[in-house]
């Protein structure tokens, strides 16, 4: 799983779009993983969640 990030920067209105663009992609893919069964369980979610 990979993690999203965004820049400010001086066009907020491009970076938010860029943002979304970013978060519904995540969401498509967890949609996918999900109906395909590829799944963590909650120990292994956190532990990438902390080794961010």
């Amino acid at each position: 799983m990979a993690t999203a990030t965004v820049e400010k920067t001086a066009g907020n209105a491009a970076s938010i779009d860029d943002a979304m663009e970013v978060l519904f992609g995540k969401l498509d893919e967890a949609i996918d993983d999900m109906e395909n069964g590829r799944v963590q369980t909650i120990e292994e979610a956190w532990k990438e969640i902390n080794s961010i």
